[in-house]
């Protein structure tokens, strides 16, 4: 999947998502709304993303959600984008992040560029970048679960429990028994999350790829697989000493049992994530991951030229 232009023309309606509570966004929400106002049609701001997720999933569920917006701003970390994004699950709409977390591969925007964003977006000048689903399928108590993630679906021992075993198949091939903490199975979103502090892999956010992660494997052997994004993955608890959690996201989490399965396969709507063009995306990966390679203060060497 790879990034496109974003249309220019149809944004009359923009959603303003934020943590309130950090003054920082408070702040920002002071600049921001009324620009957005004198531009937009119609603009809301709602300070709280865990709060506007939960009242939209009640709304849609009684059947009387609110229109779409057209353009959905974050104001905050990753964290943050990924509640917005789970707010939108069932249609999602582009997405600007404005990174005010302390990480922020998905919020890719810097706070002091909100302006030149912003406008980029309004004038159809951003970059579209597709950003990849996995989709969960597992039983619970006889029903039929299901669950969509932008970053990972983790299975995870109990908090209280030891090491899970947990066997792997790729469509239906067996690729492996673990024992390990957990396994993670990411995006190309998710790589740089917790499956990169698992020892995971950092995947281009436009491969066609998905990444299994170990925790903390007792088998030394067991390392990362890259696989591609059209296989269908299952898990399956072969033993444990607790309950394990299945975790979407860092966000949801849900109970297992020993002798659960879950079904993984990348869900074939993809999120719309929009940046500035010309933003350098290796740039965030060392601004990010603090890559210097020296004591040397300057942007790089020259590219040597052929």
């Amino acid at each position: 999947m790879q990034p496109g232009r974003h249309e220019a023309g149809a944004i009359t309606s923009v959603l303003v998502l934020a943590h309130g509570d950090k003054p920082a966004a408070r702040a920002l929400i002071a600049e921001l709304e009324p620009w957005l106002r004198a531009r937009v049609k119609r603009v809301e701001v709602r300070a709280d993303v865990l709060a506007f997720r939960a009242e939209r999933v009640a709304a849609l569920a009684a059947g009387r959600a609110s229109p779409r917006p057209d353009l959905v701003v974050v104001l905050g970390g990753d964290g943050a984008i990924l509640g917005a994004v789970r707010a939108f699950e069932e249609a999602p709409v582009p997405t600007l992040g404005i990174n005010l977390g302390q990480v922020g591969f998905l919020a890719a925007t810097p706070a002091s560029a909100w302006r030149d964003a912003l406008a980029a977006c309004l004038a159809g000048e951003a970059v579209e970048e597709p950003r990849a689903r996995l989709e969960a399928v597992w039983s619970s108590d006889g029903e039929v679960r299901h669950a969509l993630a932008l970053n990972e679906v983790v299975l995870q021992r109990s908090s209280h429990g030891g090491m899970i075993q947990a066997a792997l198949w790729a469509d239906a091939h067996w690729v492996t028994n673990y024992r390990a903490d957990g396994v993670v199975v990411a995006t190309p979103s998710g790589s740089t999350a917790y499956s990169l502090s698992a020892g995971g892999p950092i995947l281009e956010t436009s491969l066609e790829a998905i990444v299994v992660t170990p925790i903390c494997p007792q088998g030394l052997s067991n390392r990362p697989l890259v696989l591609p994004s059209g296989v269908e993955l299952t898990l399956s608890v072969q033993g444990t000493s607790g309950h394990p959690t299945l975790a979407i996201d860092g966000h949801d989490f849900y109970r297992l049992a020993e002798g659960d399965t879950v079904t993984l396969r990348r869900h074939p709507v993809p999120v719309p994530l929009l940046w500035m063009r010309g933003m350098d995306p290796y740039r965030r990966l060392r601004e990010r991951l603090g890559w210097r390679g020296s004591l040397d203060p300057a942007e790089g060497p020259a590219r040597p030229v052929p």
